[in-house]
């Protein structure tokens, strides 16, 4: 499978994957972050059931507070 990953391009063994597959696989830990998949924004109790399949554009951005 392949995905265009935060405007890369990435390969996975599987036919597809959760977010949650996804970010531990990449091991985003971070407390606080968006996931989009193809523009739609992916609630975080959504995570373990939201599915990207080949060809998707996913976005998992960060957010960073601070004053």
């Amino acid at each position: 499978m392949e995905i265009f990953l935060n405007n890369k391009n990435e390969t996975f063994g599987k036919d597809a994957l959760t977010v949650t597959q996804l970010l531990e696989i990449k091991h985003f830990t971070f407390k606080m972050i968006i996931v989009k998949i193809n523009g739609k924004l992916i609630k975080k109790e959504n995570y373990k059931t939201a599915v990207i399949n080949d060809g998707d554009n996913v976005n998992v951005i960060h957010l960073i507070s601070g004053g």
